[in-house]
């Protein structure tokens, strides 16, 4: 089984859109038996705060239903139960690196994945969900391609 934590900021915008994308993606493959997705941030200022809404429009728009989510912050023990930690900004990287020590390299941006790697604007701040969308289906394929499949 594969493990993978989306981690963003406050986990209601860009990695629920991740963590849902690649459920959704895995399920259409035929191959979600072989999975294991959640998300989580890295501040707990929006502790068990809904998906945003222009997160959540995104997802309704694919029939993806994201109603059940609520926003955690990542703990020390999710390093040990996940096998792949992916952010979507340097910046969640660093904050990460204060909840844990990277030892076993598990932790990655989602466009690393790509050929053109670079962050994930966060939506909250820029209000294009549409661009952060485009660009977290973009790294969600290009796991999928790096896991083989």
């Amino acid at each position: 089984m594969i493990k993978v934590l989306f981690v963003c900021l406050g986990n209601i915008c860009r990695s629920p859109m991740a963590e849902y994308l690649l459920k959704d993606k895995v399920k259409k493959l035929n191959i979600d038996d072989n999975f294991y997705i959640e998300s989580a941030g890295t501040s707990e200022e929006e502790n068990g705060n809904e998906v945003h809404y222009g997160t959540k429009k995104i997802l309704n728009n694919l029939n993806i239903d994201c109603s059940k989510k609520r926003a955690r912050k990542m703990t020390k023990e999710d390093y040990d139960n996940f096998d792949y930690i992916i952010c979507m900004e340097k910046s969640n990287i660093y904050h990460i690196n204060r909840i844990v020590i990277d030892k076993d390299h598990k932790v990655f941006r989602l466009l690393d994945f790509t050929g053109n790697q670079r962050d994930i604007s966060d939506p909250w701040y820029t209000h294009n969900f549409e661009k952060c969308y485009q660009d977290i289906d973009e790294g969600i394929n290009a796991f999928i391609k790096y896991l083989g499949y």
